[in-house]
């Protein structure tokens, strides 16, 4: 694993401006994530999340500001280097099998194969092994949102960016997860998600920010978001901070 300068955040949003058409959808968006933090990102459907994740990989164009990665800019494909990503529509080309999509992933991120290595993995998230040999559609959803979470984690990748991460995961499989994201802590990785579910935030995350309607509302961990919107809960918090 590579490693960071860890007074430089990992991801630093500024100013950034996203607009479809004439319609706005991330407003002068201000935001840093710390080398090592856990950071969650949280908003109602269609607040600007992936819109936000989809500037930060440069799939689509900024209208105004900069985004940086560990300090260089977005754009470099050095930036991105670091990064593993899983976007919320996860879908593997459906002509591979498992076994061909993690084949492929490991190539990409310059990882030598480790059968032992894959087998731990898959057997951390109760991926059933004898489905590697199977096309990946049909795979359900479960299993295939499984795949691409031990892909993300075998990359050895500085910094996790994951979009709606647990979607399609039974309660045990997301409890298996988030033990393996307490091996990224460890070893001083970056976690930055998406997500509706925020007992998962109030669980895993040093951060965490509110996004609605474009704009950051809130930012700060999960105990000033309670505190600050008066409530015995994160749920009643967000409603409160949006409402």
């Amino acid at each position: 694993m590579q490693l960071f300068n860890m007074s430089i955040p990992a991801l630093r949003f500024h100013k950034v401006v996203k607009r479809y058409r004439s319609a706005p959808v991330l407003q002068e968006l201000e935001l840093e994530v710390r080398a090592g933090e856990f950071f969650a990102l949280t908003g109602v459907n269609g607040a600007g999340k992936t819109s936000l994740i989809k500037c930060l990989f440069d799939f689509i164009a900024l209208d105004a500001g900069s985004i940086e990665i560990h300090g260089l800019q977005h754009r470099l494909p050095a930036a991105r280097a670091p990064l593993a990503f899983l976007p919320e529509r996860f879908m593997p080309p459906y002509y591979l099998s498992g076994q061909d999509f993690l084949d492929y992933m490991l190539k990409l991120d310059g990882v030598a194969p480790d059968p032992n290595a894959v087998a731990a993995q898959l057997a951390a998230l109760e991926f059933d092994g004898a489905a590697l040999g199977a096309p990946v559609r049909t795979l359900s959803k479960g299993m295939t949102q499984k795949l691409g979470l031990a892909a993300c984690l075998l990359s050895r990748k500085n910094t996790l960016v994951l979009d709606e991460p647990m979607s399609g995961l039974d309660p045990k499989a997301r409890a298996l997860f988030k033990t393996e994201l307490g091996r990224v802590r460890q070893r001083e990785g970056t976690l930055f998600f998406s997500t509706h579910a925020l007992a998962d935030v109030e669980e895993i995350c040093d951060r965490m920010a509110i996004l609605h309607q474009g704009r950051l509302r809130f930012v700060g961990t999960p105990a000033e978001c309670r505190t600050s919107y008066g409530a015995h809960n994160l749920e009643q918090a967000f409603i409160n901070c949006i409402g």
